[in-house]
């Protein structure tokens, strides 16, 4: 394990827009972040579906810019099989914000 990976330093655009979120919510297949920056803000909705949308691992991609809300629908075991996604995953259950 190389020093970026034990510090955590995001390597990626789609690592550091995972930690740029907060993860509200995680079950296997179902991902639900909030973004402040989100609300009221239809150029950046179109941005992050676009980018969300371009991996054909993730099958929907809902946003809400009334509340902040990004909702990400996909298939576990073929999202597993892009390893960029599944760091991703991984990185999300273990910070998903604890009720």
């Amino acid at each position: 394990m190389n020093i970026i990976s034990n510090l955590q330093i995001p390597t990626t655009k789609l690592d550091l827009f995972i930690r740029s979120v907060e993860i509200s919510s995680y079950l296997p297949g179902r991902v639900r972040l909030r973004s402040a920056k989100l609300i009221g803000n239809p150029a950046l909705e179109v941005e992050v579906q676009a980018q969300l949308e371009s991996f054909a691992e993730i099958a929907s991609v809902e946003t809400s810019t009334v509340t902040g809300s990004i909702l990400i629908k996909y298939e576990p075991a073929v999202l597993r099989r892009n390893a960029e996604l599944r760091k991703v995953e991984e990185y999300i259950m273990t910070h998903v914000k604890r009720r």
